[in-house]
C-alpha cells in the first residue's frame, strides 16, 4: 500500500504557486540587495506567513506552528521526530513547503506519516534544511558569485541547485523538480525560514535496504514542471 502511494508521488511535479501559494508574493527578488533598510524593518517587526507574524524570538518550529499555511509541515516534523532538532540552537535555514504544496502530492503524504516511512520522511524534510542562517540576499549573492548557480548542501546530505528565475529564487532538487521561494526571510531565534510553493525530493538511494513491510520509497524522476513560476519582481523582502 505504501509503495503504491509512494510511486504516485513520481507523477506529481513540484509545481508553481496556486491558491494560497500565489498570494502576496513576499519572497526573494532581485531587488533584495537594494532594500536592506526595509528588510531590516520587516525583520524587526516579523514577516507575515500564513496570516501570522513570524516572531524573531520564536524558534523555527514555534513560528511554523503559528502559520495557517504550514499545518502539514508541522505535523510531518513531529511524525519524523525532528521537532527537537529544529527547536535546537542551529542555526538553520529552512525552505518550508506550504500545505498547498503538500496537497499536490495527494495521499502520499498520509503514507509518509506512517511509522514504516519515518526514515524516508526524515530524508525529505532534512533535504529542505541547510545548516547556517542564510538570508535571501545571501543566497542571491551566492547565485551571482557562482555565475548564476549556487549549490546548497542540505542536512540530508544531498544538494539543492539555486538559481534566479523571473526575479525569484528557484530551487531544483536532485530529480529535476523546481520550487520557488514565495516568502523570504522569516527570522527565528535559531535561523530563518523561506516559504516554498513545492516539495523537493532528495536523491533516490542506489540500493534501498528493506525497513519493514513495503516501505515508501520514491524512485526515478518526477515529470518536469509544466507550470510557470511566480513572476517577479512582485516577490520582495
Amino acid at each position: 500500500m505504501i509503495a503504491v502511494a509512494a510511486t504516485s508521488l513520481l507523477a506529481v511535479a513540484a509545481c508553481s504557486s496556486t491558491g494560497t501559494d500565489s498570494g502576496n508574493m513576499d519572497g526573494a527578488s532581485a531587488n533584495a540587495g537594494s532594500s536592506s533598510s526595509s528588510s531590516a524593518a520587516a525583520n524587526a517587526e516579523g514577516v507575515m506567513v500564513g496570516g501570522a507574524e513570524m516572531l524573531p524570538t520564536n524558534t523555527i518550529v514555534q513560528n511554523a506552528a503559528l502559520s495557517q499555511d504550514h499545518k502539514t509541515l508541522v505535523a510531518a516534523v513531529k511524525a519524523a521526530g525532528l521537532e527537537q532538532t529544529l527547536s535546537g540552537p542551529g542555526p538553520y535555514t529552512v525552505f518550508a513547503p506550504t500545505d498547498a504544496a503538500f496537497q499536490r502530492l495527494g495521499g502520499v503524504v498520509d503514507q509518509l506519516m506512517m511509522p514504516a516511512a519515518k526514515s524516508q520522511l526524515q530524508d525529505i524534510l532534512n533535504y529542505h534544511v541547510v545548516s547556517g542562517d542564510m538570508s535571501a540576499e545571501q543566497i542571491m549573492s551566492q547565485i551571482e558569485n557562482g555565475g548564476g548557480t549556487a549549490m546548497l548542501t542540505t542536512l540530508q546530505g544531498g544538494e539543492l541547485t539555486a538559481k534566479m528565475q523571473n526575479g525569484n529564487v528557484a530551487l531544483t532538487d536532485a530529480r529535476g523538480n523546481t520550487a520557488y521561494v514565495t516568502v523570504a526571510d522569516a527570522k527565528a531565534s535559531n535561523g530563518v525560514v523561506h516559504v516554498l510553493n513545492g516539495v523537493l525530493l532528495p536523491p533516490a538511494p542506489a540500493n534501498p535496504a528493506p525497513t519493514g513491510p513495503t516501505p515508501a520509497q520514491p524512485q526515478g524522476q518526477m515529470p518536469a514542471n509544466t507550470d510557470t513560476p511566480p513572476t517577479g519582481p512582485g516577490t520582495q523582502n
